[in-house]
């Protein structure tokens, strides 16, 4: 039979205190200056990439109220007077104006018909099942990868045989099957967080599948539109590979287009400020739309996260 020995606690010697070693409050003290080095080392990893894109757009907005003899001599520097004549030459001479409102018409009328076909096939490959549900739904991400300039040669022919070459409405079909693949993927993933229970208590008190989907099911999906369109509106915004190859037409050019025509009819002599304001004014929807719907955008993309 064994037996356990017991061991005495040692007594203190008298005049010496006894010290309790608190493990875990030097393990999370420990833990804590960890986090607080991967803290500062993130931050400024932040602060850097936040300066690196500022500066750019602060230099463009800068460079615009120049004229061209400071933009050479000190691109730099603050301008000496603000040179508002280049803004209304850019908007006047240039023909940003017609830019400016061609690109309004193509992109808002290309964005409205994106998210109505998009939401409404998402929202269908969401929460029915079908044979060939998946199928379709994979044939969606497949348009994903499809590479633009591939497709660009036989585009060019297929909108030319239907009479859309050098069109407004015509480039704006192009730009909704554009983006409908990545809209339909990203409303897709959200439709299928929303719950069933309000669309089960719809269907219970009459209401048939259109009236469900637009009069509930799309309200909820609100901050998933918001996001989905906010990328949608800054790729066909900045498109400049389709307008080039469809639309010719020196009426109907897009502000990429135009941009890039002003600078090619500078030759040698140029019009640096008229250009960089031009630049800016291309610029300033892009930012005021992100700024206003910031909150919105990140709701949508994280929405899927908190089911």
């Amino acid at each position: 039979m064994k037996t356990t020995e017991a061991t005495a606690p040692v007594p203190a010697e008298s005049g010496m205190p006894v010290t309790k070693i608190d493990v875990p409050a030097k393990k999370a003290a420990k833990e804590k200056k960890e986090g607080t080095v991967l803290n500062v080392f993130s931050h400024g990893v932040l602060v850097i990439w936040a300066f690196m894109v500022v500066m750019p757009l602060l230099w463009a907005v800068m460079t615009s109220f120049k004229d061209d003899r400071s933009i050479f001599s000190s691109p730099w520097s603050l301008p000496d007077e603000l040179h508002f004549s280049n803004w209304s030459r850019a908007w006047t001479q240039a023909n940003m104006s017609d830019y400016f409102l061609n690109t309004i018409l193509v992109v808002g009328g290309s964005l409205i018909g994106t998210l109505v076909l998009g939401s409404m096939a998402a929202y269908v490959l969401a929460r029915f099942d079908f044979p060939g549900n998946r199928f379709i739904y994979f044939l969606f991400i497949g348009g994903m990868s499809f590479p633009i300039m591939l497709a660009l040669v036989p585009l060019f022919y297929v909108v030319n045989n239907m009479g859309l070459l050098n069109t407004i409405h015509g480039l704006i079909l192009v730009y909704i099957a554009y983006s409908l693949p990545f809209t339909v993927f990203f409303l897709t993933a959200f439709f299928r967080t929303l719950p069933t229970s309000v669309a089960e208590a719809a269907f219970v008190d009459g209401a048939s599948h259109s009236r469900t989907f637009f009069q509930i099911m799309l309200p909820m999906a609100k901050p998933g539109l918001i996001s989905v369109g906010i990328f949608n509106f800054l790729g066909q915004w900045n498109q400049y590979m389709l307008p080039t190859v469809l639309n010719t037409d020196p009426d109907k050019r897009v502000l990429t287009q135009g941009l890039v025509q002003l600078a090619v009819s500078q030759g040698y002599k140029g019009d640096w400020s008229g250009l960089f304001a031009g630049l800016v004014m291309a610029m300033l929807p892009v930012l005021a739309a992100y700024i206003v719907f910031q909150r919105q955008v990140v709701a949508g993309l994280t929405a899927g996260a908190l089911k």
